[in-house]
C-alpha cells in the first residue's frame, strides 16, 4: 500500500517543520474552510479620470504599466487551492513536480513593476491627519479612517477627478491620492477590505525619488506574506497582489487556465493583459475540491516551467530587460516590516536549469509594525537592509551538466506535503479499517486456550478485549458520523424531519430508530437468515453447555430485520458480549434484560402477531472466514 494513502507527509520534517499550523493539516482531517474571501478592489479604478499631467507623474513614480492593468476577475477556489500548497517556511508552492514560486521575474514580466532599486521602507503613522493634511492638503473625517488607514472610498470621492485648470500643487496632491488608492488596492491591498495604510503617502512626496523604488520587490514581500498568513488553518481571507499571483498560475499551471480570446502570438505588455476580462469555459463546479484535486495529481506536462521564453522580445521594455537578471537574486525582499526570503536557488527549472537538492532554509524573524506612531523601521530591519543591498552578490548559476533531478526528486517526496486531500475518502479508510477489525477478532477468538499456560491465556483475552473495544468504538463513531450533516440540502430535510416528530414521536420514533440502525450498520457485511418468525425469551439466553461456538439469526416472517444477539449466563473473555454499546433509543442489548424491550419495538413496527417457530443455529465452525458467518447471520457475533 502507498505510504502517502495514510501519511501524506513530510515524512522528514526539517525542512515543513510548521506543518501542524499548516491548512493542509486540517483539510487532511476534513476540516474545511472553503474558499479564502479574496481582498484586491480593482473594480473601480477606471472611475479615475487623471489628466496627461497626472499620467506623466505616475509614470515618473514608476506604475505607468500597473496602470494599465484592467479588473480581472479573480477565481477565489483556485487561489485557495494555491494557498494550501505555499508553504511559508520556504516561500514556494510545494507541488507533485517540485517546488516552484512567484519569482521577481515574474513580477517584472507580469506587471512592469521595477524589482530593482531602493528598499520601499519609511515611517509608520497610527493616525492619517497629519500625513494626509500634508501630502494631499486634507485631512480625511474620522468615519472614513483607522488608526493609519483611510478608506480607498474617500480617496476617489474626492480626488478621482482633478480639474482641468488645477494648479501644479493640486495635480500633484491628486495624482498623490491616485497612486494610494492604486497600491491599496492591487499591490498592497489589506484584509480590512476597503481601506490603505497612509504610511505610502510620503514615498509619493517627490515623484522622481518614488521612480527610483524597488516597487515590484515591495509587492512580492507583500505577497509572500499574504500567502504565508493565509497558509495558517486558522485563517479565512487573503491580500495582496492577488492578480499577479492568478496571472503567474495561468502562465504556469494548466489548472484552471482559461481560454483566450485574443491572439496568443500577439504579446502585450505587461503580460498580464493576456488574460484580460473574462475568458474562461464553464466554471459551475470549479469548487476548491476541484482545483485541490488538480494539484494533487499534477503532472510535469501540466506545467511551464519557461512561459516566457515564447514571448516577444520586442514588447518587453528595455529597462526592465536590464534588470531580469535580478530575478535569479537570492536576497531579502523588503516592504516596510514585511520582510521575506526570495528562493530561487529551490525554483531553478523555471530558470531553464537543472534543479539540485538546495541548501537548509536559514529561518528569520518576522517582524511587524507594532502599535507606536513615528517609527522609522529602517532602524529596525538593519540585517534585512543589509541583504538587500547585496543582492547582486546572490545570483543564483546553474550546477551544469552534473547535476541529477532524480536526486532532488528522491530527497524532495520525503520532505514536501505530497497530497492535501485524502487519495482515498476518510469513509473509505473507515471501513476498511472496521473488516480489519473484525478480521482480527475473528482470529482471536477462534485461538483454543486448551494447554496454555495463565500467561498466555491473559494475553488472548488482552487482545480479544482490545479488538473488540476497537470494534464497539468504531461503531459509535458510525453512529455519530450518521448525525452529523453532510450538506445544506441534509440540513433542511432534517430540519423539516424534527417538526414532523413533534407531532407524531411515538411509532415514528421508533421507526427512524431502526432505519438509523440499518444506517448505522452499513458497511458491515451481515444479512439475516430468513427463516425465523417468532421468538420466546426463553431461547434468548442459553447456557454455555447449550450453544458451543454458534450464532443466533432471526428475522420477521417479512424479512424485515429483528436486531439480536447471543448472550451465555456464563461469559468468559474469549467471547464478544456484544458489538455496539449505545445506537439511539432503539440499542442492541449487552444482555438479556435488553434483547425484550428491543423486541418488542422491533415487533410493534412492523405489526406482525409473533408465533413461535424455528431458530436457526449455525455453528462457527462450519464456516471459514468472517464473511461467510456474516452472509449467514446479519447480527451474529462471533463466539
Amino acid at each position: 500500500m502507498d505510504v502517502y494513502t495514510t501519511n501524506p507527509g513530510p515524512i522528514d520534517a526539517s525542512v515543513l517543520y510548521d506543518q501542524e499550523k499548516h491548512v493542509s493539516s486540517a483539510v487532511w482531517e476534513g476540516q474545511e474552510r472553503g474558499a479564502l474571501r479574496c481582498h484586491e478592489h480593482t473594480s473601480k479604478l477606471d472611475q479615475w479620470m487623471l489628466t496627461s499631467k497626472q499620467i506623466e507623474l505616475v509614470e515618473k513614480s514608476g506604475f505607468g504599466y500597473l496602470r494599465l492593468i484592467p479588473a480581472i476577475s479573480l477565481d477565489n477556489p483556485l487561489i485557495s487551492a494555491l494557498v494550501e500548497r505555499w508553504r511559508r517556511e520556504t516561500n514556494t508552492f510545494h507541488l507533485n513536480v517540485g517546488e516552484m514560486t512567484v519569482t521577481l521575474e515574474d513580477v517584472a514580466y507580469l506587471v512592469g513593476l521595477a524589482i530593482d532599486g531602493e528598499p520601499v521602507i519609511g515611517v509608520t503613522y497610527t493616525t492619517c491627519d497629519s500625513v494626509c493634511e500634508k501630502f494631499l492638503g486634507k485631512a480625511p473625517e474620522s468615519g472614513y479612517t483607522s488608526g493609519g488607514m483611510v478608506k480607498l472610498s474617500w480617496l476617489k470621492e474626492y480626488f478621482s477627478q482633478c480639474p482641468e485648470d488645477a494648479s501644479a500643487e493640486d495635480v500633484e496632491r491628486h495624482t498623490r491620492a491616485y497612486l494610494l488608492y492604486l497600491v491599496g488596492s492591487t499591490i498592497f491591498s489589506t484584509t480590512t477590505g476597503n481601506k490603505v495604510p497612509v504610511m505610502y503617502l510620503p514615498l509619493f512626496e517627490n515623484f522622481d525619488q518614488a521612480g527610483k523604488y524597488a516597487w515590484g520587490a515591495a509587492a512580492l514581500s507583500f505577497l509572500y506574506r499574504a500567502l504565508g498568513n493565509a497558509s495558517l488553518k486558522s485563517q479565512s481571507t487573503i491580500s495582496g497582489g492577488l492578480t499577479i499571483l492568478q496571472c503567474w498560475s495561468y502562465y504556469h499551471l494548466n489548472v484552471g487556465r482559461p481560454r483566450l480570446t485574443l491572439d496568443p502570438l500577439h504579446d502585450f505588455f505587461p503580460l498580464v493583459l493576456r488574460w484580460k476580462g473574462k475568458q474562461s469555459g464553464p466554471t459551475t463546479n470549479r469548487d476548491v475540491t476541484f482545483y485541490r484535486k488538480a494539484l494533487d495529481s499534477l503532472k510535469t506536462t501540466d506545467v511551464e516551467w519557461c512561459p516566457y521564453r515564447n514571448v516577444d522580445n520586442t514588447v518587453i521594455p528595455d529597462e526592465i530587460k536590464r534588470t531580469l537578471i535580478l530575478g535569479r537574486s537570492k536576497t531579502m525582499l523588503i516592504c516596510y516590516d514585511k520582510a521575506e526570503r526570495h528562493l530561487p536557488d529551490r525554483c531553478l527549472r523555471q530558470y531553464g536549469m537543472r534543479q539540485p537538492i538546495p541548501r537548509n532554509v536559514q529561518r528569520w524573524e518576522r517582524k511587524s509594525r507594532g502599535v507606536d506612531g513615528g517609527v522609522d523601521l529602517s532602524g529596525k530591519m538593519e540585517s534585512e537592509l543589509n541583504e538587500w543591498m547585496e543582492r547582486r552578490l546572490h545570483i543564483v548559476q546553474d550546477g551544469g551538466d552534473g547535476v541529477d533531478d532524480s536526486e532532488y526528486i528522491q530527497w524532495y517526496l520525503k520532505i514536501t506535503r505530497k497530497f492535501v486531500g485524502r487519495p482515498i475518502p476518510i469513509s473509505s479508510e473507515f471501513q476498511r479499517m472496521n473488516a480489519a477489525l473484525r478480521d482480527i477478532a475473528y482470529i482471536a477468538d477462534r485461538i483454543s486456550t486448551h494447554g496454555m499456560d495463565t500467561e498466555q491465556i491473559q494475553s488472548i483475552s488482552r487482545i480479544r478485549s482490545i479488538v473488540h473495544e476497537g470494534l464497539r468504538d468504531h461503531i459509535e463513531e458510525i453512529a455519530l458520523a450518521s448525525t452529523t450533516p453532510e450538506n445544506e440540502s441534509g440540513k433542511r430535510g432534517r430540519g423539516k424531519e424534527k417538526v414532523r416528530r413533534k407531532n407524531n414521536m411515538g411509532k415514528r420514533k421508533r421507526k427512524d430508530d431502526l432505519e438509523n440502525f440499518n444506517a448505522i450498520c452499513e458497511g458491515i457485511p451481515i444479512h439475516m437468515s430468513p427463516t425465523v418468525n417468532v421468538i420466546d425469551n426463553s431461547h434468548l439466553c442459553l447456557t454455555d453447555n447449550e450453544v458451543d461456538q454458534s450464532q443466533l439469526c432471526l428475522t420477521t416472517s417479512e424479512g424485515d430485520v429483528i436486531p439480536t444477539q447471543l448472550c451465555s449466563n456464563d461469559v468468559d473473555e474469549s467471547q464478544l458480549c456484544h458489538v455496539v454499546s449505545e445506537i439511539g433509543d432503539s440499542q442492541l442489548c449487552d444482555m438479556v434484560n435488553g434483547v425484550d424491550s428491543q423486541f418488542c419495538d422491533v415487533v410493534r413496527e412492523s405489526d406482525q402477531k409473533p408465533s413461535l417457530d424455528t431458530i436457526e443455529v449455525i455453528t462457527q465452525s462450519a464456516l471459514e472466514t468472517s464473511e461467510d458467518i456474516a452472509q449467514k447471520n446479519d447480527f451474529g457475533v462471533l463466539a
